[in-house]
């Protein structure tokens, strides 16, 4: 690419050879565009032996490295990395290498963050975004304890909290997460039966076209056994023309959107402050929601809100 001080650019360069075979002299075109005979010449060439194609920018990376560290070496630093979650201040050493070299190679190979690996695996992330709202949304549950009137241990301490012998059960939060938009739904349910996975993607692919994402292709889910058996939930896929897609087991990753945006969920929702009752922690969903797809800005939208994605989405910023 040129840079922004170049004097020619893919259009100059064309001009030039244009302003030569109408007969004029080299030097004198070379003159006007500002550059040197050679320059004009070197252009000249490259159109007479590539044609079109020669005019543009070429790569500058060189044909050769001689002093490239060896294939093998690069392997051993990417092992360490990988399997022992090393930096390049500890690798160098091990490796007779500069930190800063160990950098560079884990740079090449897309290791130089922590957070491009699986933790577990030290396996690169593949990380993927559909190309056009609702052709694929995650769906997932979240458990999550209720909590008591008068507020539990998050308000009282674990030592003084009424009742804190008596269990109160289980919420199960329920989220649907456009894959492109990242533009999120989410419910309050008592379980996570077939039927009641059912009614929330009904319901999810309603409030998904009311900000218009009218169709829902595929529905990527975990290996549930609501997810899996259930005809009410299979139906309900049928019913909105969508195919069913589920990770692979024990692979969260895939489903990363989802999980992450759970994540979310718990920081700014439901552990951001002490609620008094269950109720008043469900009762704030709403707001949450509103907040995260209108207003919250996200690191992989380039910092805009989810429902900037949307198209045609009314009232983008209400």
């Amino acid at each position: 690419m040129s840079h922004r001080n170049a004097r020619l650019t893919v259009h100059g360069r064309r001009l030039l050879v244009e302003r030569v075979r109408s007969g004029r002299p080299v030097a004198h075109v070379a003159a006007e565009m500002g550059i040197s005979r050679a320059t004009a010449h070197k252009w000249l060439r490259r159109w007479h032996t590539e044609g079109e194609a020669g005019l543009h920018d070429r790569s500058s990376r060189p044909r050769r490295t001689p002093h490239r560290t060896a294939t093998a070496l690069e392997a051993r630093v990417c092992r360490l990395r990988q399997q022992r979650k090393l930096g390049p201040a500890r690798i160098g050493p091990i490796l007779s290498l500069p930190a800063s070299t160990v950098h560079r190679i884990l740079a090449r190979h897309g290791l130089n963050r922590l957070a491009f690996l699986d933790r577990p695996t030290g396996q690169v992330v593949r990380r993927y975004e559909r190309s056009r709202p609702g052709e694929l949304v995650h769906i997932d549950v979240k458990k999550l304890g209720r909590i008591p009137d008068g507020g539990g241990w998050r308000l009282h301490s674990r030592a003084e909290r009424p009742n804190r012998h008596r269990t109160t059960g289980f919420d199960y939060i329920h989220s649907a997460v456009d894959d492109h938009t990242r533009l999120a739904y989410s419910e309050v349910h008592r379980d996570e039966k077939g039927t009641t996975c059912a009614g929330f993607l009904q319901r999810a692919a309603a409030f998904f076209s009311g900000h218009g994402i009218t169709r829902i292709e595929r529905v990527m889910t975990d290996n549930a056994f609501a997810y899996r058996r259930s005809t009410a939930f299979q139906q309900a896929l049928a019913d909105l023309g969508a195919t069913g897609k589920r990770t692979r087991a024990y692979r969260p990753q895939t489903n990363g959107k989802v999980e992450r945006f759970n994540r979310t969920l718990l920081d700014e929702w439901a552990y951001l402050r002490p609620y008094t009752s269950n109720d008043e922690r469900t009762a704030a969903l709403a707001d949450f929601l509103h907040t995260y797809n209108h207003h919250r800005c996200h690191t992989a939208l380039g910092d805009h809100p989810p429902i900037s994605r949307v198209n045609n989405a009314p009232g983008q910023y209400s």
